[in-house]
């Protein structure tokens, strides 16, 4: 579960590094921050399942 928030909050800061840099506003910003936390946040829970497979 760390990787899956860990991996969203990861992609949520990317998200809204990457808006700013292409000069978006706040909504902008938001909602760059939500589509790329929700998209690193299902990365990570692969990768989880993928970890407890081979590991555990």
């Amino acid at each position: 579960m760390v990787v899956v928030l860990g991996m969203a909050i990861l992609g949520a800061i990317l998200g809204a590094l990457t808006a700013r840099k292409r000069n978006g506003n706040g909504a902008d910003v938001a909602q760059y921050a939500a589509g790329y936390g929700i998209a690193f946040a299902l990365a990570g829970l692969v990768l989880s399942l993928v970890l407890v497979r081979f590991v555990g």
